[in-house]
C-alpha cells in the first residue's frame, strides 16, 4: 500500500493505490441492490425503507426539489412549518444511520444489462449498477409568460391553498388563470379569503358555469390578459397589472404552472411520461405497486402525481421501497442465496487480473509500528494485503479480515508466494462477532468504512478486538478542523500534533480500567510529510465519559474532497472524502 488511495476503502478497506494526478479524478463503476435517483421526500422515504432491510442503496441527488423555492412547508404532521431543506438533512442522516448513502451527483441516462441488471450514467463518466432503480425525480413547474411570476414563485406567488394558503388568509388574493384546471383551487381560496379577485387571462376552455358562479358569489372577476406581477420597495408583491394598465392592488398572487415529469433520464430503458388526465402536463405511469412498464424499474413522488405534498409523497416513496424489499427478497428466496450487496460490489472491484491499490504497506502503519514488539494483529478490511504481508514479515501473527473473497485469495497467493503465514477470515465488519473472540495487541483500521448502524454494532467490534495493553490505529481522511468533529469531548491525555498540511494523527493505546474494561490515552506524535503523498488527516477515537465506550469521530459532518466540496457519505463510519468507494470523485 502506498501511503495515499486514489481510491479509498470499503467495510473496511485498508490498502491504497500509487500516486494518482491531481489534474483529473478516476472514473468507478459502483454495484449496489437498489439506486434511487432524487434525494427529496420520496426518494429518501423510499432508501430509509430499503436501508433498513439490509440492502444496500445509493441515492443520486442533483439538489433541486420542486419546493426549493419555498421557504417553509405544511400540512407535514410532526413538521409543520418546518424548512424543506431541514426535512432533507433529517432524511439523509436517517437514511445514513442504517448504512445507506446519499450522493451529491446527477444520473444522465438508465440501461438494462444483458445481466438483467441496470447500469446508471452518472456526472463525471462515473457509472453505478443495481438490481433495482427508483426514480423520485419530480417534475419541473412550466410558469406562464408573464412578468414577476418566475421571479416570485414560491414566496408572493403561490398555487397550492393546502401549501400555501393558511398564510394568506384575508389578504387581498389576485389569481390569474392561464388553463381550465386553473379553477380547481378557487373555491379553497375564496374561502379563505373574502378578498379575492380572479383574472381571466386565457379564457380558452373554461365553464362558464364555473366562472358565473364565482361572480355570483362576490368574487371580483376580470375578463383581460395580466400585464405583470408588480413588486413593492421590499420586493413582496404589491399588485397586478392588466393589458389595459389597470392595477388590482394585492397581497400574493395565484397562479397555475404546466407540469412536466423529469423522465429524460429513462430514455435509455424505452420509458416515457404520458400525458396527465387533466391536459396539464405529463407524468410517469406506475401500477398500484410504484412498478413502471420497465419491471424492476419504479417511481414515486410527483414524478407519478403532480398533486402529491411532502407528506404523502414521503409516504409513497416508503411504500414503494417496502414493495422493492420484497421483490428482491423474493428473487433472493428462489435464487436459495442471502444477497449482500456491499460483498458484491467489492468481489466486482477485485475479480480483474490487475491490482487495485499499490502493494506498498500504509507508511502511518509503518511508522507507528515499527517501534512495537510483535504480537497478535488484526488488519480489518486488508483488500490485497500489502500492510498485513508487512506485519507478517516482521514477526507478528496477523489475521486479515475483508468482505471480498476475492481479495483474500489474492492475499493468500501472495502470501503462499512468500511463504508466509496468514489467518484470512471472510467478514463484514457490521457482521455478529466478525473478529471472533480473540483479542489483539494490534488492531489496524487503514482507510477503511463499514456500515454504520444505530447500534454501532461494527464499531462495538472493532473496539473489543482490542487487547487490554494493545494498540487501535485507524488512519483515515478528515478534511475538516479535528476539533469540531469528535463524537464525544476528548478525554485529557489525548493529545495530537498538527502537521504544517493541517492534517492530524493519533494512535490509541488500552489499559485494564476497572470501571469502563478499558482506557485509552494517546500516543503523541506526527506522521513526516512525504513529498509525493497528498495531505491527510488522520483520526482518533475518543472515549465517552458516561458509558467508557470509544468511539470514532462522528461521520455526519459536512465532507470535502482535496480539490473540490464533495457530500461524502456519511453512513460508513470511516469513508475517506472524495476518494472513497463509498463516495465518487467530487461531481464535476
Amino acid at each position: 500500500m502506498s501511503d495515499h488511495p486514489a481510491q479509498s476503502r470499503h467495510p473496511a478497506r485498508s490498502e491504497h493505490t500509487g500516486h494518482v494526478s491531481h489534474a483529473q479524478h478516476p472514473t468507478l463503476e459502483r454495484h449496489c441492490d437498489v439506486a434511487v435517483i432524487g434525494g427529496s421526500a420520496a426518494g429518501l422515504a423510499a432508501a430509509l425503507q430499503i436501508s433498513r432491510q439490509r440492502r444496500s442503496v445509493v441515492v443520486v441527488d442533483d439538489g433541486t426539489p420542486r419546493n426549493a423555492p419555498a421557504a417553509h412547508m405544511h400540512g407535514y404532521l410532526g413538521h409543520e412549518g418546518v424548512a424543506p431543506r431541514e426535512l432533507v438533512e433529517a432524511g439523509r442522516a436517517e437514511v445514513r444511520a442504517y448504512g445507506g448513502e446519499v450522493l451529491s451527483g446527477r444520473a444522465v441516462g438508465v440501461h438494462r444489462r444483458d445481466d438483467g441488471r441496470f447500469r446508471l450514467d452518472l456526472t463525471g463518466g462515473h457509472t453505478l449498477v443495481a438490481r433495482r432503480v427508483l426514480a423520485a425525480t419530480g417534475l419541473s413547474d412550466e410558469l406562464p409568460a408573464i412578468g414577476g411570476v418566475a421571479e416570485g414563485w414560491g414566496r408572493g406567488v403561490i398555487h397550492c391553498p393546502f401549501c400555501h394558503g393558511f398564510e394568506v388568509r384575508d389578504q387581498r388574493l389576485v389569481q390569474i388563470v392561464t388553463h381550465p384546471l386553473d379553477l380547481h383551487p378557487t373555491p379553497l381560496f375564496r374561502h379563505l379569503t373574502g378578498r379575492l379577485a380572479v383574472v381571466l387571462h386565457d379564457p380558452t376552455g373554461l365553464h362558464q358555469e364555473a366562472v358565473e358562479a364565482l361572480a355570483a358569489s362576490g368574487v371580483i372577476v376580470e375578463r383581460g390578459e395580466v400585464g405583470r406581477v408588480l413588486t413593492g420597495p421590499d420586493g413582496e408583491v404589491s399588485g397586478v397589472e392588466l393589458g389595459d394598465g389597470r392595477v388590482l392592488e394585492a397581497d400574493a398572487v395565484v397562479v397555475g404552472s404546466r407540469f412536466r415529469a423529469r423522465a429524460d433520464v429513462l430514455a435509455g430503458v424505452g420509458l416515457s411520461t404520458t400525458p396527465h388526465p387533466t391536459g396539464a402536463g405529463d407524468v410517469l405511469a406506475v401500477d398500484s405497486h410504484g412498478e413502471t412498464a420497465i419491471p424492476g424499474i419504479y417511481a414515486a413522488g410527483n414524478i407519478t402525481d403532480p398533486s402529491l405534498q411532502v407528506l404523502p409523497s414521503a409516504a409513497q416513496g416508503s411504500r414503494v421501497g417496502a414493495v422493492i424489499a420484497f421483490s428482491l427478497a423474493e428473487e433472493d428466496l428462489r435464487a436459495a442465496v442471502r444477497h449482500s450487496g456491499e460483498q458484491t460490489e467489492w468481489d466486482h472491484r477485485y475479480r480483474g487480473p490487475g491490482r487495485v491499490w499499490s502493494a506498498n504497506p500504509n507508511g502511518t502503519l509503518v511508522h507507528e509500528v515499527t517501534a512495537l514488539a510483535p504480537g497478535r494483529a488484526l488488519d480489518v478490511g486488508t483488500g490485497e494485503g500489502a500492510d498485513a504481508l508487512w506485519l507478517a514479515e516482521r514477526g507478528w501473527k496477523v489475521t486479515a479480515t475483508d468482505i471480498s473473497g476475492n481479495a483474500l485469495a489474492r492475499v493468500r497467493a501472495e502470501a503462499e508466494r512468500r511463504g508466509l503465514a496468514v489467518d484470512l477470515v471472510r467478514a463484514d465488519a457490521g457482521d455478529p462477532a466478525p473478529f471472533g473472540s480473540e483479542t489483539f495487541d494490534l488492531v489496524s483500521l487503514q482507510y477503511g468504512s463499514f456500515k454504520r448502524t444505530p447500534d454501532q454494532r461494527g464499531l462495538r467490534s472493532l473496539l473489543a478486538a482490542v487487547a487490554p495493553g494493545g494498540t487501535l490505529l485507524v488512519v483515515h481522511h478528515d478534511l475538516t478542523p479535528c476539533a469540531t468533529r469528535w463524537t464525544w469531548p476528548p478525554r485529557p491525555g489525548c493529545t495530537t500534533r498538527r502537521r504544517s498540511s493541517g492534517s492530524t494523527k493519533s494512535t490509541l493505546r488500552s489499559a485494564p480500567s476497572p470501571a469502563a474494561g478499558r482506557s485509552r490515552s494517546a500516543k503523541p506524535g506526527h506522521v513526516p510529510r512525504r513529498g509525493q503523498h497528498p495531505p491527510r488527516r488522520r483520526r482518533r477515537t475518543a472515549r465517552d465519559p458516561a458509558s467508557g465506550l470509544i468511539g470514532l469521530p462522528d461521520p455526519s459532518g459536512p465532507r470535502g474532497a482535496p480539490r473540490r466540496p464533495h457530500a461524502g457519505s456519511p453512513g460508513f463510519w470511516s469513508v475517506a472524502p472524495g476518494n472513497s468507494p463509498r463516495t465518487w470523485p467530487p461531481w464535476p
